[in-house]
């Protein structure tokens, strides 16, 4: 399982531990991710997500799994949560 939020494609970051000494030493900064279960309102079902707790936060800032999908970039999006993008696009435009 990869290390990288499905809505907002946050991934880990590299960085340096330093020591009081200054010594500088290689380390990976992870996101903060969470298994979660949004529920789309325009489908009326529940989706199993991993994505970031930065993430969780905005969707529920926009209102929502269905707010968030139509505001959302596709290059950002993993495979799985583009499909939940279309879904809810085909159901809102009919």
């Amino acid at each position: 399982m990869s290390r990288r939020c499905e809505l907002t494609g946050k991934g880990p970051m590299s960085g340096n531990n330093v020591s009081h000494a200054n010594n500088k030493t290689k380390r990976r900064f992870l996101p903060n991710l969470q298994d979660v279960t949004l529920q789309s309102d325009v489908l009326g079902r529940t989706f199993k997500l991993r994505i970031s707790n930065a993430a969780l936060r905005t969707v529920d800032h926009r209102g929502g799994l269905d707010a968030f999908m139509a505001k959302a970039k596709d290059t950002e999006l993993s495979a799985g949560a583009l499909k939940i993008k279309k879904e809810i696009s085909k159901a809102t435009a009919a």
